[in-house]
Parts: C-alpha cells; structure tokens; sequence
C-alpha cells in the first residue's frame, strides 16, 4: 500500500501545480561551465505566503525588501541571484533590490509589490544592476524550471538542494528548494529557502506551521557558528489543489504540517551534508531533555562544536568533547544520568564510561554520516540537530572566499 505522504522522483519547487521558473547567467559570478547566477520562481496565481529571516542586526537588503512585502500574507514570484548578497549596500542596496523586483514584476506581468527579493554571495558589494536587468528579460518559465533555480542560487554549494512530496489525502504537493553551505547557523531560517504548494492553506496557519517546522528543520543545521545576513525562508501557497483551506483543526492541517516537515527535514540534511569542505554528515539526537527547548540547545551546542566537528573530521571517537558541550550549552544535564552511544556503539552509560574497540568504531566513523545519541534521562522531549566536520578545505574556501 501507498503511503499518504510519498517524496517526488526528481521533485522540487515547481512540482506543485501552476509553480515554473528560469534561470540564466547574467554574469554576477565567475563563469564556469554551465554557470547560472539569476533565476525567477513565480507562481501562475497569486499566493498566501509566509517568511522567516535572519535575526542578526546586520540584515541585507533583500531581507529588509522582503519582510516588508511579506506582511500582506501575498506573494507569487520571488526573484533570487548568487554572486552578491547586496547586504552592507546601505539606502542604494535598497533601491536596488526594489529594482531588480520591479524589473522581475514587469517581465512575468505582476505587480512589483507582489514580488519579493534574495540574494545571496558576497557582502559589501554592490549589485551589477545593468546585468541583473538584462539577465532578468533572458529568462524564460517553466514548470521545469525548478532545477535551473536550485542551480542558480548556489554559491559554495557542490550540489543543488531540491525536494518535493505528494499528499495523496489532499491530494496537494509540498516542494522546496535550498541553498547553503557556508556561513550557516541559523536562528530562525537558514540562508535561501524557497517553499511552495498547491495546498489552500489559511493565512494563520500557514505563519505558524512554517514558524513550526523551521524550528525543528532548518534551525537545527550549523556548518561554522556564523549567521547570514541573508538568511530567508519563504513559502507560497497558490490553492490550485482547490481543496477546502486548511486551517487549524481542519483535516488536513497534520499531514500538511508532516508533508513540510519531510520536505524542510530533507533539505536541512542536505544543506549541513554539503558544508564547506565536509566529508561526512553529522546528526546528533538528545533524547529524554526536560523540553524541547533544552534538547535543541544541547543538539546545536554539539553538532557546531570545532572540537567535536575535527574529531568527527579524523574519525576519532573523543566522547568527551561531547559530553563537555552537552555541560557548557545551557541544558539541564546530570553527569551520573547521561548515556552516550556514537553509531550504535554505547560510550557512557548513567555517566560512567563503557570500554569500546577504538579502531573497530573509529573505522566505523569514516562513513559518509556519523550518528550521535544522547540520553539525558531528566523528561521525555527531544531533538535533533544537524551539522558536519570540520576540514583543511574550509579553510581553503573561506581564506579565498573573495579572491
């Protein structure tokens, strides 16, 4: 039997009906081969929508732009480049970003309001709005357009960072797409991420759920402790499913929320897998906290460790830089309480340590994912983080990030 919820071969965010987009190269980047530094995401109809964006102070232009339109709860497209963040640009940064969802609003046929903005690349520099202008009226829409967008938004990203997922009950379809691989530590979004559905969702519901699912998904991934002034999780719900709204209480409200949650949980994997310079991905489970709230910093507080990322980098299983950032991230711990296992492997049991084949676990660490599980034993909430190691090539990317 089918399940209710069932990912899409290929998926993304044009999956769900009336979503296309384009892409081109305008020339914002180094060319490379195949290269692509400007796309459009647009929706035939216009969409309730929903946003979340980064809390650090320094907010790039394209966020300011956004957070202002969003709280109309409608959107239907949102133009987006790499190269240039166009943060640090000051009032000009901000007419540019009007500009470039004006120009977008004119090419597809929609108000400019209705239009949000993000970019993504370096700080501090200007956007190349003559290119970004031209590059706009190149592109052309598609409902196969979603994989040139996921191509288009990628900076450090090796890979492109797209999903999608049919709900057979609603019979709507939940897509996303991401970017991200440096400067990730979010604090309620992570850098790019552009969610849409065919689902008629309510207003409310759609701000909370969102709100909801980025807790438990995107906010849970960290690469390097920084936090974009980009950061900007967005989704848009055109109704063309044309099922009843869902709405809080209605019947459809838990599957939706579970269908975003595979889509968002999917594309945070994706993201802390591909950090810079990783070669495996690291997922750290905190179980039986006294909330929620506490398993969740005890889960980031590990997978962001330096120390914990370079010995997950060298397969070393050093437990105790664990246990020491489980002690120092603010969670309620019990040393005699605590009991660790890496992979299935059982390191401390009720906070005494356990003997283990070294070697025998250290080889089983040099896979592409590493596995950490904590037991607090102190409630009955728990959480999970995502993150990856910490290598030479890092430091090779983030040394030349600009030359």
């Amino acid at each position: 039997m089918k399940t209710e919820i069932e990912f899409i071969a290929a998926g993304g965010a044009t999956s769900p009906r009336g979503f296309q987009a384009g892409a081109t190269y305008a020339g914002i980047k180094q060319k490379t081969e195949d290269s692509l530094d400007l796309a459009v995401l647009s929706s035939q109809v216009p969409c309730r929508a929903a946003g979340m964006f980064t809390t650090n102070r320094i907010k790039s232009a394209p966020v300011v732009l956004s957070q202002q339109r969003i709280k109309s709860g409608r959107a239907a497209a949102v133009v987006v480049n790499s190269g240039c963040a166009n943060a640090g640009t000051g009032e000009a940064g901000l007419a540019d970003a009007a500009d470039m969802a004006a120009v977008a609003a004119k090419s597809i046929g929609l108000a400019a309001e209705d239009v949000l903005v993000a970019s993504t690349g370096v700080i501090g520099q200007p956007l190349p709005m003559a290119l970004i202008r031209a590059g706009i009226e190149r592109i052309v829409l598609s409902p196969d357009g979603g994989h040139e967008l996921a191509r288009a938004m990628m900076t450090t990203d090796t890979v492109p960072k797209e999903t999608a997922v049919a709900v057979r009950a609603g019979n709507f379809v939940v897509g996303g797409v991401a970017k991200g691989a440096g400067m990730i530590h979010p604090n309620l979004a992570t850098m790019l991420c552009f969610l849409t559905t065919d689902a008629a969702v309510e207003l409310g519901f759609l701000r909370d759920v969102l709100a909801k699912v980025v807790a438990g998904s995107l906010n849970m991934v960290s690469i390097d402790g920084d936090t974009s002034p980009s950061d900007t999780v967005l989704i848009m719900a055109n109704g063309l499913a044309e099922n009843e709204p869902i709405a809080y209480g209605s019947q459809l409200a838990d599957v939706f929320q579970q269908a975003l949650e595979r889509v968002c949980v999917y594309l945070a994997r994706c993201i802390a897998a591909d950090g810079e310079g990783a070669s495996k991905l690291i997922e750290v489970t905190v179980s039986r906290a006294p909330s929620v709230a506490e398993a969740r910093l005890a889960a980031r507080t590990v997978v962001s460790s330096p120390l914990v990322k370079a010995a997950m980098h060298g397969g070393n299983p050093n437990w105790g830089r664990i246990v020491a950032a489980v002690g120092r991230s603010g969670a309620t711990v019990v040393e005699s309480k605590i009991d660790l296992y890496i992979g299935q492997v059982c390191l401390l049991k009720a906070g005494v340590p356990l003997p283990f084949d070294e070697p025998s676990l250290a080889q089983s660490m040099d896979g592409e994912e590493v596995c950490v599980n904590l037991n607090l034993n102190l409630g009955n909430d728990s959480a999970t983080a995502w993150g990856c190691d910490l290598s030479e090539e890092y430091v090779k990317i983030n040394s030349q990030y600009t030359t």
